[in-house]
């Protein structure tokens, strides 16, 4: 409210004064407030724009990340406590330390790649409508066909040995938010030895865009599972499908291919559709190459090859420059 000094600048004086009468004075002090306000709602404009969602989710998964590394410390410490040894204990304690400092390096190098994925996705939720109605129970996309009866036989070497992958497409069916799925039996083996049994589910819309509705995964070591990190469901728990293959790419397409945060959270690029590749399968032309990164492991970079009419012919891992090929296609 103004003063009575203020008010007299503008030529009006209380009833103290001289001056207008009370009732110029509260039409005064209307028009004061009036401009108050107006000039408030124009200087905060941008304070009402739409929030960015994207970035507002990254840094919910930061908090929780970083509440997560508190969390473990505090457990590390009390583990470290009921040692007899006094210098066991403090080694115990510094390496808590040491781990936690690691584990909120990490907590900031995935928020930093879910930024840059926001720069690219903008900020709108990421709310994808599913229709039951709007999906075909094929999968014909040329570059992610799923018929029935179909093994692609995948092999490449590895640190840990000699990898031969199997990604079954069965006859079984998921219904997952209402959308009958193909189910896919994937089996990972390193020497002979299993080490991966992931079930997959996909559905294609009636555009032709494949969407990858979930997976039960794990991993296994000497016979028994060891995590099933990575597992998710759409419309469990706020897990939603993303999309594995669009119906007609484009080079600087990026989008998410699931949605499980903290948990599962590939994105892929698409950078070619002209790229030729050789494999003991064959040669294939005009392949679209897919870059696919997750936040969850920021070092990680794959190029993915997709064949039209076959799928996927080769994975490779820039990281570790391994390179999974398609061997051959078994049909029932």
């Amino acid at each position: 409210m103004k003063t009575r000094s203020q008010l007299n600048i503008l030529g009006i004086k209380d009833q103290s004064g001289h001056g207008q009468s009370a009732s110029l004075l509260q039409s005064a002090r209307l028009t004061i407030g009036v401009t108050i306000l107006l000039f408030a709602l124009v200087s905060g404009e941008a304070a009402v724009e739409q929030p960015d969602f994207c970035r507002r989710t990254a840094q919910a998964v930061l908090a929780s990340c970083q509440a997560a590394a508190q969390s473990d410390y505090w457990l590390a410490l009390g583990k470290c406590d009921n040692l007899a040894d006094p210098d066991a204990r403090e080694e115990c304690r510094k390496q808590a330390s040491a781990d936690l400092n690691d584990e909120r390096q990490t907590c900031q190098e995935q928020n930093d790649a879910r930024l840059a994925a926001c720069e690219r996705l903008g900020g709108t939720p990421y709310d994808p409508v599913i229709d039951p109605s709007n999906f075909v129970t094929r999968i014909d996309n040329p570059y992610f066909p799923l018929r029935p009866g179909t093994t692609f036989i995948y092999e490449g070497h590895t640190a840990q040995g000699f990898e031969h992958d199997e990604f079954a497409v069965t006859h079984h069916t998921k219904v997952i938010l209402g959308v009958t799925c193909v189910e896919v039996h994937d089996t990972v083996t390193v020497d002979g030895t299993l080490t991966e049994d992931t079930l997959d589910w996909f559905a294609q819309d009636r555009d032709g865009n494949v969407w990858y509705f979930g997976e039960n995964t794990h991993e296994l070591e000497d016979g028994l599972i060891t995590t099933i990190e990575g597992t998710f469901m759409g419309g469990v728990n706020g897990d939603k499908p993303g999309i594995i293959m669009k119906a007609h790419p484009a080079i600087g397409d990026f989008y998410r291919q699931e949605f499980s945060l903290a948990n599962a959270e590939d994105f892929a690029e698409t950078v070619s559709l002209t790229a030729s590749v050789t494999v003991p399968a064959g040669t294939f032309h005009n392949c679209l190459k897919s870059k696919e990164t997750t936040p969850l492991e920021t070092d990680l970079l794959e190029y993915k090859f997709y064949a039209p009419g076959v799928g996927n012919v080769l994975t490779v891992d820039t990281r570790t420059g391994d390179r999974e090929e398609l061997v051959r296609i078994r049909h029932e």
